[in-house]
């Protein structure tokens, strides 16, 4: 029997999957390296591994590791998350807009994102859970009956002292 025909219980082709995940990871990969303007002799310099073992996942000829993706993404400035999804390590979350651009934001660190991304998490399941419980919020500041952002902040305005020669 041929190795490469095997299938698992369920009927799909194991290696077939395995294979199609690391080109799709290979190929976004390289998608971002060539976005970021980054040759493949820098990012596998950056990653710490060698030119031909980052050539190979490019081309989808090896699987890398979640280490070697860590420092893939790190090099590359994306979300590790992202890639760790793309190669079947996590299950892929529902997607939001803010999510999906807080992800894709290279301005800040990867701790930066995980930690607005767990923030912007835990408002959506107060929120979720406040609607659960029939609160009054109205969404509108976070408290009942609140729009805070829609008012005008008091503002004490400075007098400046009077000069000597000035009359009242």
């Amino acid at each position: 029997m041929d190795p490469s025909s095997e299938t698992s219980d369920d009927g799909g082709d194991a290696k077939g999957r395995v294979a199609n995940a690391a080109h799709d990871i290979g190929g976004f990969i390289r998608a971002q390296r060539e976005a970021a303007q980054v040759s493949l002799r820098q990012l596998a310099a950056l990653a710490g591994v060698s030119n031909p073992y980052l050539s190979q996942i490019e081309r989808g000829l090896r699987n890398p590791s979640a280490e070697v993706l860590a420092q893939i993404a790190k090099g590359l400035r994306v979300s590790s998350e992202v890639l760790y999804m793309r190669a079947g390590y996590l299950e892929q979350r529902p997607h939001s807009p803010v999510r999906d651009a807080l992800l894709a934001e290279t301005a800040i660190t990867e701790r930066q994102k995980q930690v607005l991304l767990d923030i912007y998490e835990s408002f959506r399941r107060e929120n979720a859970a406040n609607e659960d419980r029939g609160d009054a919020t109205d969404h509108k500041g976070g408290v009942p009956g609140g729009d805070r952002d829609n008012e005008v902040p008091h503002r004490i305005t400075e007098v400046p002292p009077r000069q000597e020669n000035e009359q009242p």
